[in-house]
């Protein structure tokens, strides 16, 4: 997942490192399968990796919980939490994208990895969730850009539209000079932790018997 952007006219105000003008970026895997692979990504909508720290962080929480897992993606960017997911267990990760470069850049590198574990979805996250889940996931990520309110409005999409199992887990990131959006009333707010300008939070979907499984 990334720091920056989404749809064209809604531009980001994430920080941004400092980098070469058209260089593009590196994410290094760093557990599972495919740990310390290097995978290249485009200089398209100023994407940065969410960092390995936190990484680490979010898939010690999950650990016991990804083995054959089917993740979801959104605003997926470099591929960060897919990729990890899949190195580290995962049975399938859907990386969802509305930038054409990346999305074709998430493609190249599952081949390059030697992967049919994951599939790229080049659409605005919202219009992807729009629709009703033909078959709900056991973890969602969400990293969307900052400032923008994209969890006010995707929360409400994940949960009516049956997009995460129950006693699934969905991982989101915003800014941590901001409270946290009001959550569905049956997730369940598992883990939080906040590294400078980055609160992210695990919720747990409670376990439901009139949900999808």
């Amino acid at each position: 997942m990334a720091r920056r952007k989404h749809s064209g006219p809604r531009p980001s105000s994430k920080p941004l490192a400092a980098r070469n003008p058209g260089a593009g970026g590196e994410l290094r895997i760093i557990g599972g399968d495919w740990r310390s692979r290097k995978l290249r990504f485009p200089d398209a909508g100023g994407v940065r990796p969410t960092p390995a720290r936190t990484r680490e962080t979010l898939f010690n929480w999950l650990s016991f919980h990804l083995a054959g897992s089917d993740c979801l993606d959104l605003f997926s960017g470099s591929g960060a939490l897919g990729f990890e997911a899949l190195s580290r267990g995962a049975a399938h990760a859907t990386l969802v994208d509305n930038n054409p470069a990346l999305a074709t850049a998430l493609r190249n590198n599952l081949r390059l990895l030697g992967s049919e574990a994951g599939t790229v979805t080049c659409t605005n996250v919202d219009t992807y969730l729009s629709q009703r889940a033909r078959q709900p996931f056991d973890i969602v990520f969400m990293d969307p850009p900052f400032r923008q309110g994209w969890l006010t409005t995707l929360f409400p999409l994940l949960d009516s539209q049956g997009w995460v199992k129950s006693g699934g887990w969905v991982y989101v990131e915003h800014e941590s000079d901001l409270p946290t959006p009001s959550a569905p009333a049956d997730w369940q707010l598992h883990r939080q932790k906040t590294a400078g300008q980055v609160t992210y939070c695990l919720y747990r979907v409670a376990q439901t018997a009139g949900r999808n499984e």
